[in-house]
């Protein structure tokens, strides 16, 4: 089948919608579709070899190569411009299906009669967004609507009526590369390996980091919401464990690392952005993962998505094959059990640190839920996610 994806935002990127949108694409290709990406040109300066397929590669945790092409957006017209193109560009390629997370493409396409598909992660927001959704439903080339999880859906569909219902509505959390998450080593083991490769990333985590500590880790970006305070006073409060810190943008980086400097917090160990082909290295290091969500959430543009939100990391976490302790957010419950994760409330350090001593102190507990995580993991592979949008049309 001929798949147009339609980009919402420009790329290379370090925003989580561009790897969701690269992880897609490869899984479509990988099914045996024929797949084009059509991605914003801001106006922004790239450079040329920042386009190049081994760098989004690596940059993207990428195997397969498919097509991409950049087409105009002027910021001015707020992406309807290359919405437009894009459309027009599916249209000229013969596309079968239009798969877009962009709102504006979604609602030309479907009014054209094209045959579209729209994922949605947060609900439609201002006075456009509601408008562009609604023309979308109504469109008549719509064909599905895809959502991360089921408080997003059971909203929509109070909002917008008995359409939002199956088999035009898939309720579908995001996925993993298993086959990035295989043969892993110990944590131990991988800890040596970042420390020897020192040209790479030793640099990173400096003289202070000991391989033979038991060490937590959070993977992602440190916006607002995701819980670097709660790191912080864990790691205050659990001096002989190593706190890895892997990603975020720099300002945000040079924050959390401030606070940790002026509390004397000498087991915090931050390495900024990590490409994606390397993160399995960094989370496997690890033998507890934490996702320390707060209650209310920001994304990149801002806005709170603690409601709705799918993170990209919780399936990476449960492939790894770590025990996880998770912010007891009614979403996460789409994915997580006890079996699979510890859940806590996230205002409750209290509960934090004891759930990481009783880790430290019984490894049967940790290889239990390691196990189920993994077991987990098989269900959210982004190849089953994309058979699944895809079945019935």
């Amino acid at each position: 089948m001929k798949l147009a994806i339609i980009a919402p935002t420009s790329m290379p990127s370090r925003r989580a919608n561009t790897l969701q949108v690269m992880k897609m694409c490869q899984a479509f290709v990988s099914l045996g579709h024929d797949i084009r990406l059509a991605i914003p040109e801001e106006n922004q300066k790239v450079e040329v070899g920042n386009r190049d397929w081994d760098f989004l590669a690596n940059h993207y945790g990428l195997s397969t190569q498919f097509q991409m092409k950049w087409l105009p957006a002027n910021p001015g017209f707020r992406k309807y411009d290359y919405a437009w193109h894009a459309v027009r560009w599916a249209r000229a390629w013969e596309a079968e299906i239009i798969y877009t997370r962009l709102p504006q493409a979604a609602a030309i396409a479907a009014r054209q009669g094209l045959q579209t598909i729209l994922e949605v992660h947060d609900f439609p927001q201002g006075n456009t967004g509601p408008l562009l959704f609604r023309i979308f439903l109504h469109g008549s080339g719509a064909r599905r609507l895809i959502v991360i999880s089921s408080p997003l859906a059971a909203d929509l569909g109070e909002k917008f009526g008995s359409t939002i219902a199956p088999p035009f509505l898939q309720m579908q959390p995001d996925g993993v590369d298993l086959e990035r998450y295989t043969g892993l080593p110990e944590p131990e083991e991988n800890r040596r390996k970042l420390v020897a490769d020192n040209g790479k990333f030793g640099h990173k985590l400096g003289d202070r980091f000991q391989t033979d500590r038991f060490t937590v880790g959070y993977t992602g970006h440190l916006y607002p919401g995701r819980g670097d305070t709660l790191l912080l006073e864990l790691a205050k409060q659990l001096p002989q464990v190593n706190f890895l810190i892997v990603g975020g943008e720099p300002k945000d980086v040079a924050r959390v690392q401030e606070v940790a400097k002026k509390n004397d917090l000498e087991n915090t160990f931050f390495t900024g952005f990590i490409p994606n082909a390397e993160l399995p290295t960094f989370q496997s290091a690890c033998e507890v993962l934490l996702m320390p969500y707060q209650e209310r959430v920001s994304a990149s543009s801002g806005g709170n998505i603690a409601k709705y939100l799918s993170p990209m990391k919780l399936f990476e976490y449960l492939a790894c094959g770590r025990a996880i302790i998770a912010s007891d957010l009614p979403v996460f419950r789409d994915v997580l059990t006890a079996e699979n994760a510890i859940l806590l409330p996230p205002d409750e350090t209290s509960s934090w640190v004891d759930a990481i001593q009783k880790l430290i102190e019984n490894p049967f507990k940790r290889n239990e839920l390691a196990e189920c995580a993994k077991k987990t993991a098989g269900e959210y592979t982004w190849e089953q996610r994309a058979r699944k949008i895809l079945s019935g049309i």
